[in-house]
Formats: C-alpha cells, structure tokens, sequence
C-alpha cells in the first residue's frame, strides 16, 4: 500500500510539472501579464491591452507630483525652462571643444507609449551640454534628497555616459555656460566605456580647514550592470541621500548598492589622523633581506656549469624515404609576370614560393639534422642556496606624524553644498540615448507615484511586447546550443516518470502466496485420499534418499523429525474429528462428517501403534489416513519434509 501511495505522489508531481510547462508555453505568445510594480496605484495601472496587437494600448496622461517637489520634468511639450550650453570644452581641439550636440524631444523607438515623450541626446562623438534651475534650491538639512530619472540606451552603448549632475548654488552659476568645469554637489547616474560598467554616485565634499572640494567616489556597486545597459528598455535611476549619513542606489526600484557617507566612499571623506613623516628616510644599513645566500657553500666537484640544456638525440635515425636533395619550397608554376611588371622599377620577377609537392608525400626534405633532446648532465650555474638572513630587520616604512591637515566631519550630509540646478553634460559615441521623467524631492512615496504614472507604464507596454516563453527559449538555445540537452531532459523527465510510475508491474510468485488465505478447508474424502497419496510419495522420496546417501546421524534425525511430525499430525487430525456439531448449512454434509469421523478414530489407533512399532507397515497405514487433516497443515509437513 506505501509504495502505491509513492507512486501516486510521484505521477501527481510528475502531471503537475507538465501542465505547468504546457500552461507556460501555450500563455507564452498571450499578453497583458500582469505586472507588478512597487507601490503602484490601481490608477496608474488602467490600460486598455489589446492582445491582437504587437504593443498595449495605453491612456496615457502626463504624470504630475503628488507631493512637494524642488524639480519634476515629464519632457512631453517643449524644452521649457531648458538652456543649452554655448561654452567651449577647455583642454581640448577646438574641434570637438564645443558643446554642439543636437538634442531632442521625441518618443521612444521601441515600446512606444503614445504621448510619452523624452529627451534624446541626438549626435554621436559631440559634447552635449543642457541645464535647468530647479523649482526651489535644496539645502542640507533635515529632509532626505531622492533625485529620480530614467534612461533608454536605445541604440545601445558603446562609450558615453548618461548621468546628471546636480549644480551648486553660487553666485556665479550661468547655465548658458555650463561646461565640465561648473561646480556640482553630487553626479549620479550610469556610465559605460568598453567593458567598464559603471554607476556613478560621486560627491564633491569641501574641506573645512582649507576650504578646498575633493571628489569622493561611491565604492562600485556587486552587481553585473551589463544587462542594463545593453536590453534597450528603459530602466529607472534612483538616489536615495538620507541625513544620517547614509545612501541607497536603486534600478528599477531595487536597491543595487547602499552605504554611508562616512565609510564607503573613495577617498575616505575625514582623512587619517596621521601620515607618514615626508622628512624620514630609510637608513643606508637597513636590511629588509629575509633570506640571503648561504656564504659558507661551497660549489660541488662535479659541478659542470658548461654543459648545454639540449644535445642531438644520438639515436635518432633518419627516417627512410627522405628526400635530402628537395627543397622544402619551390617556385609556383602556375604563376605569371604581371603585365605591369617594370624590372628597372620593380627588379627582376620571380614567381611566389609555394611547398614542394613532393615533400607532401615523404617524411621530409631538405637536409636531415638529428633532433635535440635534454642533457641529464645540465645543472646550470651554481648557486648557494638561500638561508634566513641574521641581520633581516623587516620592510622598513617611514614613521608616523599628526597628520597637519585632519579634520573631523562628522556629518558630511549637513555640509554639502546646497542645490539650484539641474544638468547633462556628456560625451558619447553613441546616439539616441532617451531621458525622461526627472524629479527632485524628498518624499520617496511622491517618487513612486511618479515612477508608476511614467516608468511603471513603460515596463507595462515592454513587458507586454516581449517574446513568448517558448520564443526566448528558442533564441536563447540559437546562442547557446548546449541548452537544446537541457530541454530535452526536461521534456523526458516527467514522461519517464509517468511510464515508471504508471506501468502494471509483474506480478512475482512471492507476491501471489502473501495473497494466499490460511483459512482452514472442510475434510473431504477427496482430500483424504489426495494427502494418503502424497504423503506415500514423499516416503518413497525418502527412501530413495537414504539408498543413495550415507545419512548416518543425519538420516536418523530426519527420520525422528518424521516421525514427530506424523504424529503431530494425527493428533491435530482427532482434535479436529471431535468438533461440534454442524451447523444447518452442514447439515447437508451429514453422512460424509460421519464417515470422516470414523477415517480420524481410525486415524487415532493406527497412530498409538505407529508410536509404538514404528515399521515400515504402520507407517503406510498412517499415511492412508494422513490426507484427512486440513488444508494448511498438510502444507506444512509437506514442506518440512521437502526441506530435510
């Protein structure tokens, strides 16, 4: 019964695994899936999805701030309040110093959602340079800053960037000059050049004593990056900056990387109390030897610094077929004096070398030079083996000084700068790079609810628009053949089991006596009879036996365990004779428990004397009436006897 039970759990599992697949792949070209996104509104989420159609059919509305916002710019009208940059790049070819690349407001290529607009940096390998005030400046205080954006590398990326930089408030901002040189407190966003994938979250700190600005750099973040940069969908940009200190990197509203202001940024913002003294010097006597050369070995007799590393195989023989006098290569027959060809210019023709024929049918041409093989006699140069240095003072390294220039900051985020503008300054050497849906707040569920009236309805239209299940798999197994082994044993899993688990297994002869009932059977004449001739059968078995084998002890002991067995046997039999009377569904079988009554009294005497005598007679007449027990014990004492 368990292992019915087993197999059942197995073919349920087994079924369940191939509906599941089926169900995937038969959904795989249905769309309209739902999709899930952080903190949606079940009003952002109204769209019309039409599943006949290659992309969603969206209502879109230009998202709006919900909540207090220092910027928020959805880029679906004209560039308003957008300045671009007339500065020139300093350090550079004035042909490609200026800001000249062309920008645009457009939709995407890919995954349109009708009426979405963004910004779209339009000219490859040209400086790109736009800004914009914020609403209101942003300062330093108490409240968190969360600057929020999106990207689509629509045309991939080759070399460029597509982060912003969040300019500080002085006196001298002039967007119209904005450049790479224009003061910013922070720099955040994605950055790519070769097979460097970058994210940038890059603070300008100012030191309190000289009053001087240092970048500090985020430690990079442990995540493969590539995918976003390479998918072309558009992926949502997020940095969370907190008052205590603290920071969160986000794609798509997953946090890549988080730290603290004070810990994980490159050069640490406080610098060390002490450093190394400029003015010390390692002394002349110094060793930082920790082993040296033994100056007490002496080099060996038999050393011979002479002997070559290699010398001819001196039983190498020469191969047989070898043409010495063929050269390797020859002139090409085939080949002709170009037309053009001028000998007072050009020199005399001669036609290209190509490999001689005749070498490609023997073991070689040319001349035959043994092989080299190593020298068992090359050592080498000597030299003294190596012994921990006496005189070893360790790696010597300057002492320490009160570092002249430490300060403490003990809450970098108090002292940044404060925020006026908004700005991309860029190279790239790829075009079409897609910006939209900028906001600047301090309220991470106003970000959201931005998120999901913009970015969420992006993902919607591109989640939507991707391939089936089916289809991915097809193209991912084209770029990786080993896959097609993967999906086969897939497949054929669930169906071996099935066929394991569901075919009738055959039945075994062990199997077919467990079913056997040891329910005791009516005393029949028939039986009587039938058990008188087996148990004479198996006499006779015996008798055979001990003619043809010298049983000594054995046989007697056979014999005795007989014996016992036959009068057990007749015991049973009498007890069984003084029953109680028949029910009146035997009562029909009257006459013949009569007669089986007087076969068992019978039974009882011939026993008493087959005890007593133990001849071979008595024992027939024995097993004349040995048939009249029950079914079960008759099976018993036959298989004792077949055992002894």
């Amino acid at each position: 019964m368990t292992r019915m039970h087993s197999q059942w759990d197995w073919l349920c599992l087994s079924l369940l695994i191939i509906s599941s697949v089926t169900a995937e792949i038969e959904d795989g070209g249905v769309l309209g899936a739902d999709v899930e996104v952080e903190d949606f509104d079940e009003e952002s989420q109204q769209a019309d999805v039409d599943k006949e159609e290659s992309s969603l059919g969206v209502v879109y509305q230009t998202p709006k701030p919900t909540g207090d916002v220092y910027f928020a710019e959805p880029f679906d009208g004209e560039l308003t309040g957008w300045v671009l940059s007339k500065a020139k790049k300093e350090d550079t070819d004035d042909t490609i110093a200026k800001y000249d690349g062309r920008w645009e407001v457009e939709e995407l290529k890919e995954n349109t959602v009708p009426g979405d607009k963004g910004l779209v940096l339009k000219s490859a390998a040209k400086h790109h340079a736009i800004s914009a005030m914020l609403t209101k400046a942003f300062i330093f205080d108490k409240k968190p800053l969360i600057v929020q954006y999106e990207v689509n590398f629509q045309g991939g990326i080759d070399c460029g960037g597509a982060y912003i930089k969040l300019l500080s408030s002085t006196d001298d901002l002039d967007l119209e000059f904005f450049f790479d040189k224009t003061p910013y407190t922070i720099m955040f966003g994605p950055d790519k050049c070769g097979e460097d994938y970058k994210l940038h979250f890059i603070i300008r700190h100012r030191n309190p004593k000289t009053g001087e600005y240092d970048e500090k750099h985020a430690k990079r973040p442990d995540v493969d990056l590539k995918k976003f940069y390479l998918d072309k969908k558009t992926h949502l940009y997020t940095l969370v900056l907190k008052p205590d200190d603290t920071f969160e990197m986000l794609i798509d509203q997953s946090v890549i990387s988080k730290g603290s202001l004070l810990e994980d940024m490159v050069p640490p913002v406080n610098p060390p109390k002490e450093i190394d003294d400029p003015t010390d010097k390692k002394p002349d006597d110094w060793d930082e030897r920790p082993k040296i050369p033994d100056p007490n070995a002496v080099k060996p007799d038999d050393w011979d610094e002479d002997e070559p590393s290699k010398i001819e195989d001196l039983d190498a023989v020469k191969p047989e077929g070898w043409l010495d006098y063929e050269p390797q290569y020859v002139p090409d027959p085939s080949a002709k004096k170009p037309k053009d060809w001028d000998e007072e210019m050009d020199g005399e023709w001669e036609a290209p070398q190509v490999p001689n024929p005749k070498c490609a049918t023997a073991p070689g041409c040319g001349l035959w030079v043994r092989p080299m093989k190593n020298n068992p006699k090359y050592k080498g140069k000597w030299k003294a083996p190596m012994i921990p240095n006496p005189n070893y003072q360790g790696i010597w390294s300057p002492r320490k000084i009160p570092n002249p220039d430490y300060f403490e900051d003990p809450h970098p985020f108090e002292m940044m700068t404060p925020i006026s503008a908004i700005g991309l300054e860029l190279w790239s050497m790829t075009s079409d790079i897609y910006f939209d849906n900028f906001i600047i707040c301090s309220e991470k569920e106003v970000a959201d609810r931005w998120a999901a009236d913009g970015w969420g309805l992006k993902k919607l239209v591109a989640s939507a628009n991707e391939p089936g299940m089916f289809s991915q798999l097809v193209t991912a197994a084209e770029d990786h053949p080993w896959l097609w082994v993967l999906y086969v044993l897939t497949l054929a899993l669930p169906v071996g089991l099935g066929v394991l688990f569901c075919w009738p297994a055959k039945k075994t002869d062990e199997d077919f006596d467990l079913k056997k009932t040891d329910i005791s059977m009516p005393v029949t004449k028939g039986g009587v009879k039938q058990g008188r001739e087996e148990l004479e059968d198996d006499e006779i078995d015996l008798e055979e036996e001990k003619e043809n084998e010298d049983i000594g002890e054995d046989g007697k002991m056979k014999r005795r365990e007989l014996e016992e067995t036959e009068g057990q046997f007749i015991e049973d039999t009498n007890k069984m004779g003084r029953k109680a009377p028949p029910s009146e569904d035997e009562s029909k079988y009257g006459e013949d428990d009569d007669e089986e009554n007087e076969v068992a009294g019978r039974s009882q005497e011939e026993g008493d004397e087959t005890n007593k005598s133990g001849s071979e007679d008595e024992m027939t007449a024995a097993d004349e009436i040995a048939g009249s027990g029950d079914g079960p014990l008759k099976s018993v004492r036959k298989r004792r006897v077949q055992k002894d």
